[in-house]
């Protein structure tokens, strides 16, 4: 009788309730922020360059070269570019003989300043970053050749588009004569893979154009096969989904993984490309690899038998794995395995962290998507103790953006110890992921294009109305919402499109308006205000600050760099206006996430305010 109570359709897995009078989590080590960890035990393990086991995690080197001086305010070599977006992560790429580099030069003079306040010195003072905002003046990159010790030999001639474009994903070709750099358009509906000498910067060839009416986002290097100037090449601009190609340097292309399903690149020996892929699940992860054929790709074969989500390291000459995976009720595995997936070593069984503490049911399940193509996948808690014939309050947490997966099949649906800390203190906790989000295929992603936080509200809302279809144990007035940084902008924006809904909503360094945010983020998936009035328009919370209802609290890092304190009080400051109740609360020396004390703080912050008025 009380399983046909229970939450019964779309059901994956289940983590059954148990000890219910244990010891209950501290939200200090819900955070990672307490004595010991309640997540699962990991072992240290890493491949040395000849291939052997170690648990000695290798120690860069110090660089041996010198950047070029830069040549005036604004100015600087061999740093990230653009934000740290299209993948890229670093400034100075070493080519493969070791006698040269490609360093990214950055021009950002003509980027505004923005002012974060400093409340450490004798009086305060402004602290002055470079923060491009939407359809304002971008940096101007260019990619140059030195020597080690900081001379500009060669500045890649790039002439493509104008002078606001992006150069991502740098290769150097294996004999380190040519180099290879991705250019996309600032508005990034267009990119050019194109060669150039390393040693004048002469422009060679485009080898690919992609163009996209939404956008397109390259985010991988070339990497090129083992012995040979063939190249693996990742794009969803093809066929629909994030795919390997072999392509060579005269634009000649093959796809050598045809699945419907995102995959990613992790290594090859010149016979086989190695790759992980959603192939088997959108919410599982694992290794297969594909024999090269001139002919065509051959059948994938896959290498990890076991359900879950793998995390994989591979040996440099390809003849073993590491393999680090997880699944819903499994905590965690280390082993390693031959190239061909045969099993060599156990490293690690994990035990279950949370063995001493009340456990509370999670379930991992389906909900369809509010436009009925989709089937979106979330975790639910139950409370601590459940009982069917009981009303309780429900918190939904949400991300909802770009490049995020809440819910995997991985230990618990990926979890976040606050949400069973939640459930442990009588709370129903639902996460979901939503169109936008990544690991779906280029329609499920780009579902928002130029509207973010229409078709992302609308998956949230349809998903939270289906489990209160199915749960009749959930208090319709008391339900709240949390979300941090993209989740700010979801938990505002789900609290003003559906008034009365929500009791109380916490939103932590939210976008307000996609006016005041940066260029390579925003412009990709907005646009710009001037070319796409409608959908700022729509997105914008300020016109909307006079919806908002219930209980409301906002916490703003004021050292925050990526979603700058503008928006939170622009945002208060209508509220003023309107007439409209807010809470607001500043972490004076917290950048965009809070860290060690001030993580405890804001949780506590956090978990107190749903206690008083939920």
């Amino acid at each position: 009788m009380i399983g046909a109570l229970l939450l019964v359709a779309g059901i994956l897995a289940t983590h059954l309730e148990g000890n219910p009078n244990a010891r209950l989590l501290t939200v200090a080590e819900s955070v990672g922020q307490g004595e010991r960890s309640v997540m699962p035990e990991q072992v240290p393990l890493f491949w040395t360059a000849d291939s052997q086991l170690t648990k000695e995690r290798p120690k860069p080197e110090p660089p041996k070269w010198k950047l070029p001086v830069p040549e005036g305010p604004g100015i600087v070599y061999g740093q990230a570019v653009s934000r740290n977006e299209f993948g890229i992560s670093g400034g100075v790429f070493p080519a493969p003989d070791g006698r040269r580099l490609a360093v990214y030069r950055k021009d950002e003079s003509a980027v505004t300043q923005y002012p974060i306040y400093n409340i450490t010195s004798r009086t305060g003072e402004a602290m002055l970053i470079r923060y491009p905002m939407a359809g304002m003046a971008s940096e101007h990159i260019s990619v140059c050749v030195t020597d080690f010790d900081g001379n500009v030999l060669s500045t890649l001639q790039v002439d493509d588009f104008d002078d606001e474009r992006y150069l991502t994903n740098v290769t150097w070709s294996p004999d380190s004569k040519y180099l290879f750099v991705q250019v996309v358009d600032r508005a990034q509906h267009e990119m050019h893979l194109n060669m150039y000498r390393s040693g004048d910067g002469s422009f060679v060839r485009t080898i690919i154009t992609e163009r996209n009416d939404a956008w397109v986002e390259p985010l991988d290097p070339l990497y090129f096969l083992k012995d040979s100037y063939d190249f693996i090449y990742r794009t969803d601009n093809r066929d629909g989904f994030r795919n390997l190609y072999r392509c060579d340097t005269l634009g000649t292309m093959m796809r050598i993984t045809p699945v419907a399903a995102d995959v990613e690149y992790v290594a090859n020996d010149g016979k086989y490309v190695y790759y992980t892929s959603a192939e088997v699940s959108p919410i599982e992860n694992h290794l297969f690899r594909v024999r090269l054929r001139r002919r065509g790709p051959d059948e994938p074969q896959r290498l990890t038998p076991e359900r879950g989500w793998h995390k994989i390291t591979m040996s440099p000459d390809c003849s073993r794995f590491i393999d680090r995976y997880s699944s819903f009720n499994v905590p965690g595995v280390t082993q390693v395995r031959n190239a061909d997936g045969t099993f060599q070593q156990m490293i690690l069984t994990a035990l279950d962290p949370l063995d001493e503490y009340a456990q509370c049911r999670v379930d991992l399940g389906t909900t369809p998507s509010a436009d009925g193509q989709y089937d979106n996948y979330y975790r639910l808690f139950y409370p601590r103790d459940f009982d069917p014939s009981k009303k309780y309050p429900l918190i939904v947490y949400v991300y909802g953006g770009p490049h995020s997966q809440m819910v995997t099949d991985s230990w618990l649906g990926n979890i976040r110890m606050w949400e069973m800390l939640m459930a442990q203190r009588g709370y129903v906790v639902y996460v979901q992921d939503n169109r936008g989000t990544q690991n779906r295929g280029a329609a499920f992603e780009k579902a928002i294009n130029r509207r973010c936080g229409t078709a992302e509200v609308e998956d949230q809302m349809a998903g939270i109305r289906a489990l209160l279809d199915r749960a009749p144990w959930i208090d319709r007035a008391r339900i709240g919402v949390h979300g941090w940084s993209y989740g700010g902008f979801m938990t505002l924006s789900l609290n003003t499109r559906n008034p009365g809904f929500f009791k109380v909503a916490v939103a932590g360094g939210p976008v307000i308006d996609w006016q005041w945010y940066e260029v390579m983020y925003g412009e990709r998936y907005m646009d710009t205000p001037e070319t796409n009035p409608e959908g700022f328009a729509e997105a914008s919370l300020i016109a909307r600050a006079k919806d908002l209802n219930g209980r409301v609290l906002i916490c703003q890092g004021l050292q925050d760099g990526t979603v700058v304190p503008q928006h939170s009080l622009s945002f208060v400051q209508t509220c003023i206006e309107e007439g409209v109740p807010v809470d607001w609360f500043p972490y004076p020396l917290d950048e965009h996430n809070m860290r060690g004390k001030a993580r405890v703080h804001l949780y506590e912050k956090i978990t107190d305010y749903f206690e008083t008025f939920l």
